[in-house]
């Protein structure tokens, strides 16, 4: 989906095969082969990359806004899943200086998002390995095919970076698919006078020669998507939520705004835990900037995006994604409803529990289309099944959120409450920090309720074309 930017020069057919031959001769006998440089991904297919599992990522990065000049240092360490003769890394413009595979020069060739890696030697399978790239440029930002916008964002007083679904390659290279989850360390250095805020927690804050150094880890497994960096003049706050440690920083233009609700977090979580099950993660909070023209929140990893003052539904919609979503990570972009129906069903808990319509009133309403204001939004949750978007830019379309719900609703009443309410907690734990798509979720249901028929469910609500009959 992204844009293909090259920064260096063609070089010409007789260098490119030289370029060829070289590369093949290299490191002696080739027993490996390539990676592949994509993982199929129903609507991303150059998204990710084969014949290896990231573990952790180490990012040193330093930022100029005024320059708006971006300077990093990637070291990813990773296990082979195959005999690697080559792998490919993805990342979206900048120039690549140099790429280094253990402590070996590695040669590399550009193409589009692809960044191609031939280390000095072969790399065996199940062999741990690791890559350094150096880079620098103007981080690129991204239009979907939705026509939102992300990867690097500036703002007026500097940048707020999220990745879904692609826009994290425009900062860092990586393996950028969301079934390649890893632990991350970011050293971020900016002007002083400016954070840098990003997931996980903080461990480290130094200032020297005017640019301070702010140093964050994020130790459970994270989709890159779900990596986020926001710089520019915050109001933090620091607080917690019975053990967990609460981080916020808040663009002093939302703080007043902002404050009412983000002080609702340990109330949130409290609920949440009795609902989903223990929190996934050993640090949350928020970030809230001043950044109307991105018209969007996310669910970056223990702490959300708000692009402006949230409200209390919004809060609870992007907390809950750190259980659905977050910690059980969507196999493929087709199975986005296990993370947006799971949230949005989470809100219309939140409501059931504190006195407004329960989820079935909830469930009514759309279903008779009197939950929106016009007709004709009421029509768009029925254009697609939830589980089966049509293209890459829908998958955030009405159906995967509210239909999304619905199919949650409908196995609530198909289950029983008691049943139901241990299925959300139980999917939650059993895929703790992993993957999982449809079809787990649909096994998984039928194997904590056996002796119930949902094929129902699954044909009409969670696969069906068009508006289901009510029985």
């Amino acid at each position: 989906m992204a844009r293909s930017v090259r920064l260096v020069p063609p070089l010409p057919a007789p260098a490119l095969l030289a370029c060829a031959l070289v590369l093949t001769a290299c490191g002696g006998g080739v027993h490996g082969t390539p990676g592949g440089s994509g993982v199929r991904d129903p609507y991303f297919p150059k998204a990710g990359n084969g014949g290896y599992d990231v573990a952790h990522y180490g990012l040193r990065l330093a930022y100029d806004p005024e320059a708006h000049h971006l300077t990093g240092t990637a070291t990813l360490t990773a296990r082979a899943t195959q005999d690697l003769s080559a792998f490919n890394l993805d990342l979206l413009g900048m120039e690549v200086e140099q790429v280094t595979v253990g402590q070996e020069i590695a040669r590399w060739n550009r193409a589009g998002q692809e960044l191609t890696v031939r280390p000095h030697d072969d790399i065996d399978r199940d062999e741990t390995f690791s890559v350094t790239v150096r880079y620098s440029g103007a981080p690129e930002t991204v239009t979907d095919p939705d026509g939102s916008r992300e990867g690097w964002l500036r703002t007026t007083d500097g940048v707020l970076a999220l990745g879904e679904p692609t826009g994290s390659m425009a900062w860092f290279p990586g393996n950028h698919h969301p079934s390649d989850k890893a632990a991350y360390d970011l050293a971020v250095t900016v002007p002083k006078g400016l954070r840098a805020v990003s997931n996980g927690q903080l461990r480290g804050e130094t200032t020297a020669r005017g640019r301070t150094t702010f140093v964050w880890h994020s130790g459970e497994p994270m989709a890159s998507y779900l990596a986020t960096l926001a710089i520019g003049r915050f109001e933090i706050s620091r607080s917690r939520a019975g053990e967990l440690p609460v981080y916020t920083a808040v663009d002093p233009a939302e703080a007043a705004a902002s404050r009412p609700v983000l002080r609702r977090i340990p109330e949130v979580l409290r609920w949440a835990e009795r609902r989903f099950g223990p929190y996934p993660f050993s640090s949350t909070g928020a970030i809230v900037d001043r950044a109307p023209d991105v018209g969007y929140a996310l669910e970056t990893q223990s702490r959300p995006v708000f692009p402006g003052a949230p409200d209390m539904t919004l809060l609870v919609h992007e907390l809950a994604h750190q259980w659905y979503g977050d910690s059980v990570t969507p196999e493929s972009w087709r199975d986005m409803w296990l993370n947006e129906g799971f949230a949005t069903y989470a809100e219309w808990l939140w409501e059931e529990d504190h006195g407004g319509d329960s989820a079935r009133e909830t469930f009514d309403a759309l279903y008779s289309g009197a939950y929106f204001d016009t007709e004709e939004a009421g029509e768009e949750i029925w254009e697609f099944p939830p589980a089966d978007p049509p293209s890459a830019a829908r998958i955030s379309d009405p159906p995967v959120y509210w239909r999304g719900a619905m199919v949650l609703q409908k196995v609530r009443e198909a289950v029983g409450d008691a049943r139901f309410f241990g299925i959300l907690r139980g999917w939650a734990a059993t895929y703790r920090h992993g993957n999982a798509d449809t079809a787990d979720f649909t096994a998984y249901v039928e194997k904590r309720a056996p002796g119930e028929d949902l094929a129902g469910v699954w044909d009409a609500w969670l696969y069906g074309e068009g508006k289901p009959e009510r029985p």
